[in-house]
């Protein structure tokens, strides 16, 4: 099955040059519009020009930090991957520097999440240098709507990420494997005389991925399931939930770009009552102080810090993305727990 790509076109100046508030502006605009600007293009990983002999590493970029480690677990030694939103960044709120464009003009190949995750790619469009294909990891993908990730109807109507797909689909270790094998293709279309390689590693990524989804499946096994409702910063953890039977609810919607109105916090609130929620959690990359303001009002304790977009840096307890799944599951059942 072709892997989708994304076109990056345009030029860098217009993004540059714009003014703060034009800057601001063009970053809450929807992503239905943002994507007439960017273009969508669907095309066979195979668009991807291929080397004739790898004299030097496949220059990779990716997009975050979650899609680096799995670049990286692929390519091993065959490649060398530049992170544009680095570990703790929030790809949500993003803002796209020089630098970047620089990266992605050098770049052999672009590896990015998809799903309209990376809406800084559409500012990024404007660079100009570049005309390569991003490669969407999450191809393949059966995508939930984002109306069915966290609390149901909490959100005003007025939310532009209303009736788009969740683009989280990372936070399933099952999911994960098949960004892996998406990885694998792509490497294997840009460095053919690697492809072994490429390939045998993925097999071995994903032995792993497997063993990790076993993992999370028997931690949250071991909470009562009437214990299983939490709240987070915002929804990003609608698949891990539809994977791993955990009731996740969020005052934000499936992008940090916004904030939730008076509105959805009355409503949140009321629905962790009714539902007797066990523990609320801050994220790594958000502000922790509405998270305080819930735990109060509802008499909840922060029962940890979760990573939900991103991963930690080396010396933190999520520095892969096995780490990361790892570390959320034990926190969220230390908390409910009171282990």
């Amino acid at each position: 099955m072709p892997i989708p790509t994304r076109h990056l076109t345009g030029r860098w100046s217009r993004f540059c040059g714009s003014t703060p508030s034009a800057r601001k502006a063009r970053m809450r605009q929807p992503r239905r519009a943002a994507k007439a600007v960017f273009g969508l293009a669907i095309a066979a990983v195979s668009a991807v020009a291929a080397r004739p002999a790898l004299a030097e590493p496949l220059q990779v970029v990716a997009s975050f930090s979650i899609i680096a480690d799995f670049a990286r677990n692929v390519g091993g030694d065959r490649v060398s991957v530049t992170t544009l939103v680095q570990p703790g960044g929030d790809v949500h709120a993003y803002q796209p520097r020089p630098a970047d464009a620089a990266s992605l003009a050098r770049a052999d190949l672009v590896l990015v999440n998809g799903l309209g995750f990376e809406g800084f790619l559409e500012r990024l469009a404007d660079a100009g240098a570049t005309g390569k294909s991003a490669v969407e990891l999450s191809a393949g993908v059966k995508p939930i709507p984002a109306s069915e990730a966290g609390h149901d109807g909490a959100h005003d109507a007025s939310d532009v990420h209303a009736g788009e797909p969740d683009p989280h689909a990372f936070q399933s270790a099952a999911n994960a494997s098949l960004y892996v094998e998406n990885a694998a293709k792509a490497f294997c279309a840009a460095d053919p005389q690697g492809c072994d390689a490429y390939r045998a590693n993925a097999a071995a990524y994903g032995d792993r991925l497997d063993a990790l989804d076993a993992e999370i499946r028997e931690t949250v096994a071991s909470i009562p399931t009437d214990r299983r409702a939490i709240i987070t910063s915002h929804d990003a953890f609608g698949y891990f939930e539809r994977a791993y039977g955990l009731r996740f609810m969020a005052p934000q919607g499936i992008s940090t770009d916004s904030e939730p109105s008076a509105r959805d916090i009355a409503v949140l609130i009321d629905q962790i009552r009714h539902e007797s929620a066990s523990a609320i959690f801050v994220e790594n990359m958000t502000d922790r102080r509405l998270m305080e303001q819930i735990a109060s009002e509802t008499g909840l304790q922060i029962g940890g810090e979760l990573y939900s977009d991103t991963l930690s840096g080396a010396d933190g307890p999520a520095a892969t993305y096995i780490d990361m799944m790892r570390s959320n599951v034990r926190t969220i059942r230390a908390a409910i727990l009171g282990q």
